[in-house]
């Protein structure tokens, strides 16, 4: 028998290329898309920056402007009222190291620079290899030594530490080169008296020690300070004075003064050279009070000023065969770019709008008043998909008078309360760092006891939630804290 034939209907859903150049955009951050377009434009002459532009004679610049098509234009505030912002009168209404070294040391600082303006260098700043060169090649080191020098210095990684031992380096020295571990050990320890002090150093400990020795032998508490590093570092991470003091035979006080030295040494010798240049958040939407109203606004200098050129454009009337089709491509594929950067800008706006909204408790009040929110929200209220806002909230960030947050900060899972609402995470948090920056440091609040206060507080939180919580801070548990007062 012959089989039957079967007619099958399904439904498929195929994305164009233009929705999904859209939705590739929309994922990039500020400095990927600049990255990602500037890429395109290179292989499309149809396509040109603002500033490129700008550049050409300054004459022409006015007949320029009538006829170029810039993909500029940042969408208007959406609002609910004629004045184009958003009116909510009611403000919302519903370690590397275990050590804590001293913020003082250059390669261990972690903190901002605050505020203030620098004006950039011109000049590439110097690596921790080229300083160690430097003083190479004005040491007595004979041509051996030199040669092992140069490979200790090489393999050294961004914190001036031989992270990878001494079998890496006897593995870089050249092939019949032939260097004992005893003589290659005897360079790094030379090395190791090089400005910064303990460059070259195997691990913590070998670090310590070599900046220790470079102390002249009658500073206060040094040797009981080398003896601490030499067997009793986990005791000193944990800030255990009384237990250290046992073990070496030692009042707690000399043993408290000789930690304070330990912890004005540098962990990280190389960091301070560390020429990998910082980068600086820009944000890619404002949200600015105004009256009793918040509104919402893209940041103009972070979208792209993008166009067509048009030199190019009058010279598809006049090509023929081939060139002519190519460039008409171009052109269409010119035209869906700036149609796709439009459509970006118009959703990362209507998502921080969304956002805004939600959230305006927590830019009147701060953390402790952030609502719960989750992605289906905002996703139900701009009329996108999950996914979308997913997209669409990674790597790009909102200026606020309270500082500049990436857009997914403002998501947190919600705790049950005693009225029947909820509570976010973020502002539990808050509240958490509130109780403890407030405690008795003599006598700090365990984690039971931080849950109860905020039960107290009408927020239901298990004890292991609290310890999650504060984990997650980056707080230590209430031992630790009073060993450290």
């Amino acid at each position: 028998m012959k089989p039957a034939l079967q007619f099958r209907l399904h439904q498929q859903l195929t994305l164009t290329p233009q929705l999904q150049q859209a939705i590739r955009l929309l994922q990039l951050s500020q400095l990927e898309l600049e990255a990602e377009l500037r890429q395109i434009a290179e292989s499309n002459p149809l396509l040109e920056f603002a500033e490129e532009i700008e550049d050409e004679e300054t004459e022409s610049l006015e007949a320029a402007e009538g006829d170029y098509q810039v993909a500029d234009k940042a969408p208007e505030s959406h609002s609910e009222n004629d004045e184009g912002a958003i009116d909510w009168a009611d403000g919302g209404g519903a370690a590397e190291s275990p050590i804590d070294f001293s913020s003082n040391s250059p390669g261990s600082s972690s903190g901002s620079r605050g505020d203030e303006d620098f004006e950039p260098q011109n000049a590439a700043p110097e690596t921790l290899q080229q300083h160690l060169t430097w003083q190479l090649n004005l040491a007595s080191f004979n041509p051996r030594e030199h040669l092992i020098a140069t490979v200790l210095i090489d393999a050294l990684n961004p914190a001036g530490y031989l992270a990878e031992g001494m079998e890496a380096v006897l593995a870089a020295l050249p092939a019949g080169f032939d260097a004992s571990v005893e003589e290659v050990e005897a360079v790094r320890r030379r090395l190791q008296g090089f400005d910064p002090a303990g460059v070259g150093s195997l691990d913590l400990r070998d670090c310590l020690r070599v900046q220790l020795e470079q102390f002249d032998p009658d500073t206060p508490h040094r040797a009981l300070a080398l003896r601490i590093v030499d067997s009793e570092l986990e005791l000193l991470a944990r800030n255990d004075i009384v237990r250290l003091a046992r073990r070496l035979h030692a009042s707690p006080d000399e043993v408290a003064e000789a930690a304070v030295l330990i912890r004005s040494l540098d962990p990280r010798p190389g960091a301070a050279l560390d020429a990998t240049p910082v980068e600086y958040v820009a944000p890619d939407v404002y949200a600015i009070r105004d009256g009793m109203r918040w509104r919402v606004s893209l940041n103009p200098d972070s979208q792209p000023r993008l166009g067509l050129n048009q030199h190019y454009c009058g010279l598809i009337a006049k090509a023929r065969g081939e060139d002519a089709s190519w460039m008409r491509g171009q052109l269409q594929e010119a035209r869906w770019l700036i149609k796709s950067l439009e459509s970006r800008a118009e959703t990362l706006l209507k998502v921080a709008e969304a956002i805004v909204r939600r959230q305006s408790a927590f830019l009147d009040y701060g953390p402790e008043a952030m609502h719960p929110l989750v992605l289906r929200e905002v996703a139900e209220e701009v009329g996108m998909h999950e996914s979308t806002i997913s997209r669409v909230t990674t790597r790009k960030y909102l200026h606020t008078p309270r500082g500049t947050f990436e857009l997914k900060y403002f998501f947190s899972s919600g705790v049950s309360t005693e009225d029947g609402g909820s509570a976010s995470a973020t502002a539990i948090q808050a509240m958490l760092r509130k109780l403890i920056d407030a405690e008795n440091p003599r006598k700090p609040l365990s984690d039971q006891a931080i849950a109860e206060e905020l039960q107290s507080k009408g927020i239901q939180v298990a004890r292991r939630t609290v310890a999650k919580y504060r984990e997650g801070l980056r707080i230590p548990t209430s031992s630790e804290r009073q060993r450290a007062s």
